[in-house]
């Protein structure tokens, strides 16, 4: 296990050094005050943060499954289950997006499938929000039940 650790360590180190060295040529170069006078430095920003979000999601769910497979291995049928909701979830949300072009917009056009993603990515959100809330009320009621 200890070696494990060393190699963790090293491996944080290094993306955290890199982490730095994008952000100090950023400031160093200077971030455009627009989109049009893109000088090269905001996509490698973009694409390292896209990068470190992917790799911790990726180690969330790969090394939380090599736990529970550890440690019990029935829990893996019940995260099987409820990532079944999630896609069941996601398809549906896709499947009630309209896609249709932004009111307003007067930019570059957008493709179907963008605009299609953006309602989806927006309806999920408003699932999100609603379960947040119903979550919110029913544990309040429950604890008012129990302590009565």
């Amino acid at each position: 296990m200890e070696k494990y650790n060393k190699i963790f360590k090293w491996v944080m180190l290094g993306l955290m050094a890199i982490s730095v060295i994008i952000v100090l040529i950023g400031s160093f170069t200077g971030f455009p005050q627009r989109v049009a006078d893109d000088n090269g430095t905001v996509d490698p920003l973009l694409y390292w943060t896209y990068f470190m979000v992917g790799l911790t999601v990726f180690c969330a769910i790969v090394f939380s499954m090599i736990i529970m497979a550890k440690n019990d291995p029935k829990s893996l049928v019940n995260l099987g289950i409820w990532a079944g909701a999630v896609i069941v979830i996601c398809l549906l949300a896709y499947v009630l997006a309209a896609g249709s072009p932004a009111v307003g917009y007067n930019g570059e056009p957008v493709t179907d499938n963008t605009l299609k993603l953006t309602d989806t990515i927006l309806i999920l959100t408003a699932f999100a929000g609603i379960a947040v809330l119903a979550s919110i009320v029913v544990g309040e009621i429950v604890s008012k039940i129990r302590n009565k």
